[in-house]
């Protein structure tokens, strides 16, 4: 379900908004959420590399799975802080489901 809102912006931001708007022949809304989406993806990886977020809040921040949010991490050239007792810890939960 989408829900739509009013937002202010400075110009800068906007005039920003809109050559990017025209150079991906789209429009306005599109290329907020794309922005929206862009920073939430920004806003996991930083988390995590300041050691603010674990990998699953990174990835929920993020709005993607934990599987995505470490291919993101690597692409980000963000070393793992996963500890080899989190990776036992995680592999008895998966033997454990299956």
């Amino acid at each position: 379900m989408t829900k739509t809102m009013s937002i202010r912006m400075d110009r800068e931001n906007f005039e920003f908004l809109s050559e990017f708007t025209k150079e991906q022949r789209s429009d306005f809304s599109k290329a907020v959420r794309d922005m929206v989406t862009r920073g939430r993806l920004l806003l996991g990886v930083e988390r995590y590399k300041k050691g603010e977020a674990s990998l699953g809040r990174a990835a929920e921040l993020a709005g993607i799975r934990v599987g995505q949010m470490m291919t993101l991490l690597t692409e980000f050239g963000v070393e793992s802080r996963v500890e080899e007792d989190d990776y036992l810890q995680g592999l008895a939960a998966i033997r454990k489901a299956w």
